[in-house]
């Protein structure tokens, strides 16, 4: 197990790394809209699939050191934790777009399949936990079963990109996804917006393990639980980019790509438990955790649930100017983050 840093020196690193993963969050999604352009993936599939994993980088990382370091609860709450924090970002970003509900302008099927894929993703961890005992080799089956699932989801919703069987009804306030046909740039143009592109990844990824390793410090100087520290301070700091990502998105006008990074970004997230259990020495990750990675799990079920029935109502306006899904999300979120602080 790494050696402690000191708490000063925590703080410092946990504090230059969180500012690291908010800039690189900005210069990614700004990159991510141009190779939107370049390939002609669209909005949401690169939101999706190539910007949901980017900005992931960090909380992967951040779960992957943890798990090395044998910290198993620090490990699978920041994954589990990150996916609700996520999911309240919506709602964030919700309130930053005044001419309707995010959810009513931004509906699609391919959005409404990233939610139900994120429900059946969420469920096999739980199933995991009830069977912590089987294993093989240290791997419980169900870590490669979410790899497996995670794959198909992705293929039916690429199926679903290209022969839609479900369109969503047009008012004056939907605005559908933006696809046009791939722009066009020199090889040198190329060759620098992917050189860029990667680098700034590795800059999140670095910032995540820096946070881990700070957080761990943090845990153990301050006698902080790990699920707290997991569940809602790296969790919420890993999760920067997707914040910065969905507010940014919103703000040019591309409302595909800001949920889609959120809800392909979440089904992302929940594969972080298979590296986690990979990288845990010894046994199953799934039998070293609490029953307070119960809680992050069903939260995150319950506030995905709650969106997808946004999704579905697609209600134009709310108590103020959001949808009822995000006004219940934020207020379930911080109402069970002050429970389990106080319990």
């Amino acid at each position: 197990m790494a050696e402690a840093w000191s708490l000063g020196f925590s703080i410092t690193v946990f504090i230059v790394a969180a500012s690291a993963i908010g800039v690189g969050g900005v210069l990614l999604t700004v990159r991510a809209e141009r190779i939107a352009q370049v390939t002609g993936l669209g909005e949401l599939l690169t939101g999706a699939v190539l910007i949901g994993a980017i900005t992931s980088l960090s909380g992967l990382t951040t779960t992957i050191t943890a798990a090395l370091a044998g910290h198993a609860t620090l490990a699978v709450s920041n994954s589990l934790g990150g996916i609700a924090a996520q999911t309240a970002f919506l709602a964030v970003a919700d309130m930053t777009y005044r001419k309707a509900n995010l959810e009513h302008a931004a509906a699609s099927e391919a959005n409404l399949l990233h939610g139900a894929l994120l429900l059946a993703l969420l469920a096999l961890p739980m199933l995991a936990m009830a069977l912590p005992g089987i294993a093989v080799f240290g791997v419980h089956p169900i870590s490669v079963l979410l790899v497996l699932g995670y794959i198909f989801g992705l293929r039916l919703i690429s199926q679903a990109r290209e022969q839609p069987m479900w369109q969503p009804r047009m008012t004056n306030e939907t605005k559908p996804e933006s696809k046009g046909k791939a722009a066009h740039l020199s090889s040198r143009e190329l060759v620098l917006l992917w050189l860029t592109f990667v680098l700034l990844a590795a800059l999140v990824a670095g910032a995540g393990w820096a946070l881990a390793r700070a957080a761990i410090s943090l845990s153990v100087h301050a006698g902080l639980n790990e699920s707290m520290v997991g569940g809602v301070l790296t969790a919420i700091t890993t999760s920067l980019p997707e914040l910065v990502v969905a507010i940014t998105a919103v703000r040019r006008g591309a409302l595909a790509l800001a949920v889609g990074d959120i809800l392909g970004g979440n089904a992302f997230d929940v594969l972080f438990l298979s590296a986690a259990d990979v990288a845990y020495r010894g046994r199953s990750i799934y039998a070293a955790i609490t029953t307070s990675e119960i809680f992050w799990v069903a939260l995150s079920i319950l506030l995905a649930s709650i969106l997808l029935l946004g999704l579905l109502r697609r209600e134009k306006h709310g108590v103020g100017n959001i949808g009822f899904e995000s006004t219940l999300v934020l207020l379930l979120y911080f109402s069970c983050v002050l429970m389990l602080a106080i319990a």
